[in-house]
C-alpha cells in the first residue's frame, strides 16, 4: 500500500505547529491509520542498509 503521508497537508500543518489542536488530532489519527502504518514501513525499508 503506497501511502500519501509524505505529502499530507494535515501532517505538514501539524509539524509546523505541534501545540495546535490539529496536531493533537493528527497524532491521535496516527494510532489507528493504516496509511500511516504503511508509511512507517516504507520509511523503515528505505533506511535499512542493503
Amino acid at each position: 500500500m503506497a501511502s500519501k503521508c509524505a505529502t499530507c497537508p494535515m501532517r505538514e500543518k501539524a509539524e509546523k505547529n505541534p501545540q495546535a489542536i490539529l496536531s493533537k488530532i493528527w497524532k491521535w489519527h496516527t494510532t489507528w491509520c493504516p496509511g500511516w502504518k504503511a508509511y512507517q514501513k516504507e520509511l523503515a525499508k528505505s533506511n535499512k542498509p542493503a
